[in-house]
């Protein structure tokens, strides 16, 4: 079960993330919220060093290093 958030409209988005290759070939870990779990890419909590932020004007919760 991916970590839940309930944004301020009352909207539940789930914390996905996963491994992505940039165009120069280097690996970047990339974290995203999404309104349906995602099979094999939900994550269970919150990464260390990150915090919860959204979007004043949409609510979209996003990640934001502390």
């Amino acid at each position: 079960m991916a970590f839940a958030h309930q944004n301020k409209k009352g909207q539940t988005y789930y914390l996905h993330g996963k491994t992505v290759t940039l165009q120069n070939g280097r690996q970047q870990q990339i974290f995203y919220f999404a309104r349906e779990e995602k099979r094999g890419e939900g994550l269970d909590d919150i990464p260390s060093g990150y915090r919860i932020e959204e979007n004043e004007r949409t609510g979209l919760p996003f990640l934001k290093k502390a």
